[in-house]
């Protein structure tokens, strides 16, 4: 690079032989004294080495030469300066480059180094070269770095020491350097071109900025040092880096050519940090719509707080993607989970909130709550250290009064609970390596349509994916790998949850877990899991099972199809209820359970994959579709594929309504029920009332509520053997179980019939 030639400017000041009112005896600046017409001070025309020179007699203690014609600076350039000298009599001076750095409006910029390095003269008639560079950057080899205010110079030399002596000096040379400092294809700018200092602690955010306008199409390096940028930047450019950057939290690095994980690695050296410095300029960039991990495993040494990372936001709302890389949960005692306990004040009346919590500053948000009448999978969601109360995620079903609590708070590798509200946001194709340390995903408090698709969570410690308010609201899960850690223990002695969610409109779709406690537990309505495979078996012989899926609103109007359920139930309760007890409502209603195939092995005889557990007195069924399905039991044989929890109450089955249970397939299970049931019954003796027993086949056992359709099938005959014509009815609810039904004909008849009955109304 040579910008004397590349663009024209002139750096080399005239020859002496032009005459010598443009070379000043100060600093070169307009109205300098020159060396026209001096006495000390002549034009030699014909020296024997050097040709046309000065001869100079020195007089002042600092005997300045400048050349007054101002010479360009220009970022990324580098100028050399160099002089030939010679003593010709009298005392020998020292001889150096020297300068004046100038800045628009013609003012000196003070406080930089404007001399090169001295040399002292040892004999006459001796030819003695010197030369010093100046420019922006801080390199080897810059005599004089000047950064990037001054825009010009006025160059020359010193004589100092003592006065009196005569030299003669050549031409002086001013040529461009830069080719020195850059390498050969030249398709880079250097930040320390522009002024960059590197020593991690001089901002060096103006000279980025300067170098990034410079490179008009061309690659910013970023050489060897540490960078501390004060301020918010954007690099236009596509950048390389060799040094790193260092900035305080609340500054933004944005490289949207060169946005990806990887090179904020490279950036700042440091893989969490630069990970959460790239999710920060994710959310306050429109030119990048995704973070792409480059494949990258990071390691993390404790849960990544994301809110944190970007200080400028509680709030976001536009589409956003993290993509493509693995997260690695290191061996720390960060993930530990903090444990608080904490006595407070439940009312039903005022549902989701704590009153009178003692230690309540202690008690983190996104914390499991745990205590007496406490459902499953209830958090914080927010707490009032003023107020001391704490809002729940959800309601308690039995817990008015004052009572202990316990608070866990569960580390996650990604932390969203920061924010206030988050929408639309996608992590996709990732691996959460929980290394039995961390747990997965902890969402926002508020917010929609949080997307996961085609991730594995991988032996979390505890949780996979966790909602501990409404932020879950429209989320999808898809594609997604949920591998235990506790594939070893026995069922009973599992904890992990792979799934929670506690607001409307989630779709669980086509993922696959194995061996948590539960597969996922969900607390909304209008919910959709659909083509999943969780199993949650063990070897234990007549074992215990856990539910793979509870619903814990009994009004939930879910749809559970096409999935295979492997010895794990589904688990409909009421457990979000504070008066648990049926007042008002539709009951337990709504849910869709059709085309799925369920497996058991190694269980007890009572098992049972889909189990309602009413929390209270009064609940009934009122919306039930159970079709198309495979129920299986390997080597043994269970009594029924559904049944009712009754651990705190039965259900009213005179108020069972719209019931469904038709068209499954039962293997290995002695009691397959059906609603409406089909029952074929033969009278061999003459009787006027038959007592036709549903034999424990209607669904949940329930009573015999609806004779749909009656058919004879053959001759009715009486007990002469005549045949009779009279038609029969029927009363429902007979027998000590409310299960039979009586078909009544005028007179005692044998013969038999086929109906068709009801557990419902």
């Amino acid at each position: 690079m040579n910008k004397a030639i590349t663009d024209g400017v002139v750096l080399m000041p005239t020859p002496f032989s032009a005459g010598l009112g443009v070379w000043a005896r100060g600093d070169g600046t307009p109205g300098s004294d020159t060396y026209d017409g001096l006495a000390t001070a002549a034009f030699v025309p014909a020296d024997q080495d050097f040709g046309g020179c000065l001869e100079v007699q020195k007089t002042d203690s600092t005997q300045k030469l400048r050349y007054m014609v101002q010479t360009p600076l220009e970022p990324g350039c580098y100028l050399k300066i160099t002089a030939r000298i010679k003593a010709v009599s009298g005392n020998l001076p020292t001889v150096r480059i020297a300068g004046w750095a100038g800045s628009a409006g013609d003012t000196h910029v003070g406080g930089l180094v404007e001399t090169g390095p001295g040399t002292a003269l040892t004999s006459y008639g001796e030819v003695v070269e010197i030369s010093a560079i100046v420019g922006a950057g801080d390199r080897g080899g810059v005599d004089m770095i000047w950064g990037t205010t001054p825009v010009y110079g006025h160059f020359g030399l010193d004589l100092t020491g003592s006065n009196g002596g005569v030299v003669r000096i050549d031409d002086i040379r001013i040529e461009d350097a830069t080719h020195v400092f850059h390498r050969d294809l030249m398709n880079w700018v250097d930040v320390r071109d522009f002024g960059a200092i590197g020593d991690g602690v001089t901002d060096d955010s103006a000279a980025f900025a300067a170098a990034d306008a410079a490179a008009n199409g061309r690659r910013l390096l970023v050489s060897e040092g540490t960078y501390h940028l004060a301020t918010s930047v954007t690099l236009n450019a596509r950048v390389q880096f060799e040094g790193t950057v260092t900035m305080p939290d609340s500054a933004i690095f944005t490289l949207p050519l060169d946005f990806d994980l990887p090179t904020y690695i490279d950036a700042f050296g440091d893989e969490e940090l630069a990970f959460k410095k790239a999710f920060q300029a994710l959310l306050n960039n429109a030119d990048h719509e995704s973070l792409d991990l480059g494949g990258r495993r990071i390691s993390i040494t404790g849960p990544i707080d994301l809110q944190a990372a970007v200080p400028n936001r509680t709030s976001f709302a536009q589409r956003r993607v993290i993509r493509n890389g693995q997260l690695r949960a290191e061996s720390s005692s960060n993930w530990d989970p903090d444990v608080v306990t904490s006595t407070a004040t439940y009312n039903g009346n005022d549902k989701t909130r704590l009153t009178n919590v003692t230690n309540v500053a202690n008690v983190p948000v996104g914390a499991l709550v745990e205590g007496s009448g406490v459902g499953r999978e209830v958090y914080v969601k927010a707490k009032n250290v003023g107020a001391q109360e704490i809002t729940l995620s959800e309601a308690l079903y039995d817990a008015d009064g004052t009572q202990q609590y316990t608070f866990t708070r569960f580390k996650y590798i990604l932390d969203f609970s920061g924010f206030e509200n988050l929408q639309d946001f996608t992590i996709t194709d990732v691996e959460f390596q929980c290394q039995e340390e961390a747990s997965g995903i902890l969402i926002a408090p508020e917010g929609s349509i949080m997307q996961i698709r085609d991730c594995i969570f991988n032996r979390p410690g505890h949780r996979g994916i966790t909602s501990h308010g409404g932020g879950c609201q429209g989320m999808l899960i898809d594609r997604c790998n949920f591998i235990s850690a506790e594939n070893g223990l026995l069922t009973q002695n599992r904890q992990s949850v792979a799934i929670t969610g506690n607001s409307n409109d989630i779709k669980l779709r086509n993922n696959r877990a194995s061996q948590f406690k539960h597969f996922a537990v969900l607390s909304g309505s209008y919910n959709m899991i659909i083509g999943n495979h969780f199993f949650q078996g063990d070897s234990a012989n007549s074992g215990l099972r856990s539910a793979g899926i509870v619903l814990a609103l009994r009004s939930c109007h879910a749809t559970i199809t096409g999935n295979y359920i492997d010895n794990c139930s589904i688990e409909w309760t009421n457990e979000r209820e504070p008066d648990p007890d049926f007042s008002s409502g539709f009951g337990f209603a709504g849910l869709t359970v059709n085309n799925n195939v369920f497996l058991c092995s190694h269980v007890a005889d009572w098992f049972s994959f889909l189990i309602v557990k009413p929390h209270g007195t009064g609940h009934f069924i009122n919306g039930l579709n159970v079709s198309g399905n495979a129920f299986r039991g390997v080597g043994v044989t269970i009594n029924r594929v559904e049944r009712v929890d009754t651990s705190f109450a039965n259900l009213d089955h005179d108020k069972a309504k719209k019931i469904t249970f038709t068209g499954n397939t039962f293997h290995n299970v002695e009691n397959g029920c059906s609603n409406p049931l089909t029952v074929t019954h033969t009278q061999n003796s003459a009787a006027s009332t038959w007592t036709v027993g549903t034999d424990s086949r209607l669904a949940f056992n329930g009573h015999a509520q609806e004779v749909e359709g009656l058919a004879l099938r053959g001759q009715i005959r009486n007990s002469s053997n005549v045949r009779q014509y009279d038609a029969p009815y029927t009363l429902t609810q007979q027998g000590s179980g409310n299960n039979d039904v009586h078909v009544i004909f005028p007179t005692a008849v044998t013969g038999e019939v086929t109906l068709s009955i009801r557990a419902d109304d």
